[in-house]
């Protein structure tokens, strides 16, 4: 009888063991995007690789060619980003108040930080003339090491 006892497992250890490896597996799943995004930094930092959504590109539409300056000098001033190109003379199509209209535009291509969106997004807003900016972004996947490089180096603080 003892040496039965002994082989057997005692009751209730199976399922301990299966509720230990549902906690493992769930917390693997619920921390692996943060360990992802550290190790790639990490690995970032040690290589001077790129990490895919450091820096993004910011879309802003203008009215007009002296509104665009203005925001532009101030995004660069407030090391909000590291260059804006001024696109002259979009044409715009869009529904406003349930009508088509139809508007020439300046459009803002601003190259900054993925971390200073929301900040950069919020600035144009409070100054911006229209009552709901046109403000998005797009990650950059790719780019120039030299390039990427010369971004972090003009956006940070002296």
């Amino acid at each position: 009888m003892d040496r039965l006892g002994s082989r057997c497992p005692l009751p209730g250890s199976p399922r301990l063991s299966v509720l230990t490896c549902l906690l493992l597996l769930t917390v693997s799943l619920l921390t692996y995007p943060m360990l992802r995004t550290l190790s790639l930094q990490l690995h970032s930092a040690v290589t001077g690789s790129y990490v895919s959504g450091t820096y993004s590109i910011v879309f802003v539409n203008c009215p007009n060619e002296h509104i665009a300056r203005d925001i532009a000098r101030t995004i660069l001033d407030k090391k909000l980003a590291a260059s804006v190109n001024i696109l002259p003379k979009a044409s715009s199509l869009s529904f406003w108040n349930g009508e088509i209209e139809e508007a020439t535009e300046i459009m803002l291509l601003i190259k900054t930080k993925t971390s200073k969106v929301h900040m950069l997004s919020s600035y144009v807003r409070s100054v911006h003339p229209f009552e709901i900016p046109e403000v998005f972004s797009l990650p950059m996947d790719q780019g120039d090491v030299h390039y990427l490089k010369w971004l972090k180096e003009s956006m940070e603080e002296p």
